[in-house]
């Protein structure tokens, strides 16, 4: 079996899951090549990813939680660390700068308003009776909620969207220049925002941050841009490519949509849960080793990088019965499409539900007929799994 977990086309149309099976069965905890690097373990079974997340100490996610080394970057952002990069206790005094914006009381107090949006999104599309099921349903409703959480104009939401998915594919499929010039115009956009929320702030997610402090210290500039980062980008991979690849896998699986839609109120919950686990939105998450240690008897030396493979793990005969079938009426489902255990398990993960549930009960409901119209195009990316485009049709 060849093994290769970095190539894009590896990724297309979903996640490469016969990579994965050879992977648990054979060497669950992988040396993988890396071109640019020096290698990384690769872990595909439910109980290491888990007990790897469990354990900051041991498997850091300094410097960074990508494969690729951040390089010459670092020096740039000084003592400035993104939440997602950084361990406990720094970590846990970054969280809980934004963790009241999404418990599930918060989440529960947002249902309304998301719902709403979910109208207002198939309302645009409704009486077309086509579209693009990825630009014009899925990838909206998380760029609203996010930009109306953070205080933007909702259409700023879908720019800043589209920055995010150039980032996330893989460099080699992008025109010299894009990632950084995408990154640089995201930083520009929270340069205007942080200056228009100093000065007129509101009871948004934005200006609570630039309130803010940390052990008696205002976020700095910096520390604020990384935010705004995290927020947005994090904000809308889950959702998105769940929702547009979830719809995907419906498709394919008709006798499983017909199931949900029998009561529709009912399953969603089971669904929505398979579906994450199913689809995998996010592929991978790396740590890195601050001592010598081993996973599964296999040694790890101090400084090695561990990725954790999610859609891997997710498709485990140790932890789900018929891991390879798609069951919407699964119970119990364990799945670790938001992370697994630990300080990083996913903090928007309920509001991500609340947007799911919105989403896909207004699709089933009011698009009737819905199916493929054409190809679908995935995205270029080894970090994130879904469809870039997919063209439908539905009954107007």
């Amino acid at each position: 079996m060849q093994i290769d977990l970095l190539a894009p086309a590896a990724f297309e149309g979903g996640q490469p899951h016969e990579q994965y099976r050879w992977l648990r069965e054979n060497d669950p905890v992988h040396w993988h090549a890396e071109p640019n690097g020096p290698g990384f373990f690769a872990l595909t079974r439910c109980e290491d990813v888990r007990r790897v997340s469990r354990d900051h100490a041991t498997f850091s996610s300094e410097p960074t939680a990508m494969i690729t080394d951040p390089g010459d970057q670092m020096p740039m952002l000084g003592d400035a660390k993104m939440m997602l990069f950084s361990d406990p206790p720094h970590h846990t005094k970054l969280r809980r700068l934004v963790s009241k914006e999404f418990t599930p009381k918060a989440a529960r107090a947002l249902v309304p308003r998301v719902k709403e949006l979910a109208r207002q999104i198939v309302d645009a599309v409704i009486e077309r009776g086509e579209c693009d099921f990825v630009s014009d349903v899925a990838g909206e409703l998380p760029s609203y909620v996010i930009a109306e959480l953070m205080g933007l104009p909702l259409d700023d939401g879908r720019m800043l969207y589209q920055l995010t998915e150039t980032l996330h594919a893989a460099p080699e499929s992008q025109p010299e220049g894009a990632q950084m010039g995408a990154a640089a115009n995201m930083f520009a956009y929270s340069a205007r925002l942080l200056a228009e929320k100093r000065k007129n702030p509101g009871d948004d997610l934005a200006s609570k941050l630039i309130a803010s402090e940390i052990d008696g210290q205002r976020l700095g500039d910096l520390d604020f841009h990384l935010f705004f980062m995290l927020l947005i980008d994090a904000g809308g991979d889950t959702t998105r490519n769940l929702v547009a690849g979830g719809m995907h896998e419906l498709l394919r699986h008709p006798e499983q949509l017909a199931r949900l839609r029998e009561d529709l109120p009912g399953r969603l919950p089971s669904a929505r849960e398979e579906l994450l686990r199913w689809v995998s939105p996010v592929v991978h998450m790396r740590r890195t080793a601050t001592r010598d240690t081993e996973i599964a008897g296999t040694p790890v030396k101090e400084g090695q990088k561990v990725v954790l493979f999610y859609g891997a793990a997710n498709r485990d005969p140790a932890e789900f019965e018929r891991p390879e079938e798609l069951d919407v009426l699964r119970t119990p489902n364990h799945h670790v499409a938001f992370g697994a255990t630990g300080a990083h398990y996913c903090l928007g993960s309920q509001l991500a539900r609340v947007e799911i549930d919105a989403m896909l009960h207004e699709v089933l409901t009011r698009m009737q007929g819905l199916e493929l119209a054409g190809g679908v195009e995935w995205l270029p990316s080894s970090f994130i799994s879904g469809p870039k485009h997919m063209p439908v049709r539905f009954t107007p």
